[in-house]
C-alpha cells in the first residue's frame, strides 16, 4: 500500500469510450495511467468521472484523494478519504489515505489516530507501521519546536531578575527609588537576547541609564561601543578608565555592559584565575554585567542550538569579583557612618 499509488483494477468502472488492444480500458484504469505517469490533474479528472457513474464505489474516491493529495489540494483530497471512509468504514486504506493528508497538513495528532485506526483493520502492515514510527517523531519535533519558538518569542527577563529586587530595596528603600533602573536593566537584557535570537550576536557596548534632569544629552549618548575593549590588557584598562569619567560626566544612574563570550576569550587570562574557576566553556553566550555606585550583579546568559534555532538559556548569576567584565565603572558610594 503506498500514498502515492492508485488502486489496481478490482471494482473497475466500465468506461462508454472505445478502449484499446482487445479490450475497453476502464475510466479508473485510465486514471491509473496517468496517475503512474505523474498526470496527476488528468487522473484525478477521469477518477470524477468514475464516480459520477458509480457513486458508491470507494476506491474510486480513494483514488482521487491520492491524486488530489500529490496536487496538494489538501481539503478536496480530506474529504475524498472521509467519503471513502464512510462508503468503507473496515477498509484501513480509507484511514491511510486520512492519515497521509493529515501529515501533508502538520496535523500529526490527528494523522497518528488515522493511521493507528489503518492498523487495527490490517494489524500486518508494514507500511502503517513505519507512519505511525514517523509521525510520531514528527509530533514530537513539532511540539518541540513549538515550545523553543515560544521561548524565542516570549523573553521574560524580569522573572529571573526578581532576587535582584530585593538587594535593590535593601540599598535604594522603596521601589519607586528604584523601579526605573530595574526596567532598564530588563530592557537592556531583553534586547540583547532578541538580537542574540535574531543574528546569533550582540555587540560589545555600554548602556548608560542617564539623568533626564542633569545630563547634557546632546553631548552624552546613551550607548558607547567598546568593541576595542578586549583586544589586550591596555585597550581593556584605557576603555575602563573611559568609561568612568564618561558615567561621571554625564551624571548616569546606573549602566549595563553586553559582552559576547567570543571576544574576551575566558578564562580571563588578565586576571590569572585559570579555567577551573570558569564553568561554561562548553556553551557560546554572552555577558551582561550591571553597573551602579552601590550595587553590581554579573550574568553570563549561555546559547544553545535546537531544532536549528539559536535559543538563549536562563540567565546564570556569576562571581563578579571573579569573572567582571570591566572594573567598577561608577566610583563605589561607600555607606555613611
Amino acid at each position: 500500500m503506498s500514498e502515492a499509488t492508485a488502486e489496481p483494477k478490482s471494482g473497475a468502472v466500465s468506461s462508454s469510450g472505445g478502449g484499446g488492444g482487445g479490450g475497453e480500458m476502464s475510466l479508473k484504469d485510465k486514471g491509473n495511467e496517468f496517475f503512474k505517469a505523474g498526470n496527476y490533474l488528468k487522473a484525478a479528472a477521469l477518477y470524477t468521472q468514475a464516480i459520477k457513474l458509480d457513486p458508491s464505489n470507494p476506491t474510486l474516491y480513494s483514488n482521487r484523494a491520492a491524486a488530489f493529495l500529490q496536487l496538494v489540494k489538501l481539503n478536496k483530497a480530506l474529504a475524498d478519504a472521509e467519503t471513502t471512509i464512510t462508503l468503507k468504514p473496515q477498509w484501513e486504506k480509507g484511514y491511510f489515505r486520512k492519515g497521509c493528508i493529515l501529515e501533508a497538513m502538520e496535523q500529526y495528532d490527528d494523522a497518528l489516530a488515522a493511521f493507528q485506526t489503518a492498523l487495527q483493520y490490517n494489524p500486518q502492515s508494514s507500511e502503517v507501521s513505519k507512519k505511525i514510527k514517523r509521525i510520531s517523531q514528527l509530533s514530537r519535533d513539532k511540539k518541540r519546536a513549538q515550545e523553543v519558538e515560544n521561548k524565542r518569542s516570549n523573553i521574560d527577563m524580569a522573572k529571573h531578575l526578581e532576587k535582584l529586587k530585593s538587594e535593590m530595596s535593601e540599598k535604594w528603600g522603596p521601589e519607586e527609588s528604584w523601579k526605573e533602573i530595574f526596567s532598564f536593566l530588563v530592557e537592556t537584557m531583553e534586547t540583547a537576547v532578541k538580537s542574540w535570537h535574531e543574528t546569533s550576536k550582540v555587540d560589545p557596548k555600554v548602556y548608560f541609564l542617564l539623568d533626564n534632569e542633569k545630563t547634557q544629552t546632546d553631548k552624552y549618548a546613551p550607548v558607547v561601543n567598546i568593541d576595542k575593549a578586549f583586544e589586550s590588557p591596555h585597550t581593556h584598562s584605557s576603555c575602563f578608565s573611559f568609561l568612568r569619567q564618561y558615567a561621571d560626566d554625564s551624571f548616569s544612574r546606573a549602566a549595563c555592559v553586553v559582552a559576547p563570550k567570543s571576544i574576551i576569550s575566558y578564562p580571563q587570562v588578565w586576571k590569572g584565575q585559570g579555567s577551573r574557576k570558569w564553568k561554561h566553556g562548553q556553551h557560546d553566550g554572552f555577558f551582561v554585567q550591571f553597573e551602579s555606585p552601590s550595587l553590581r550583579q554579573l550574568w553570563f546568559i549561555p546559547s544553545s542550538s535546537e531544532m536549528g534555532q539559536t535559543v538563549c538559556r536562563d540567565p546564570e548569576v556569576l562571581d563578579i569579583s571573579v569573572h567582571e567584565v570591566l572594573p567598577r565603572v561608577f566610583r563605589e558610594m561607600l555607606p555613611k557612618s
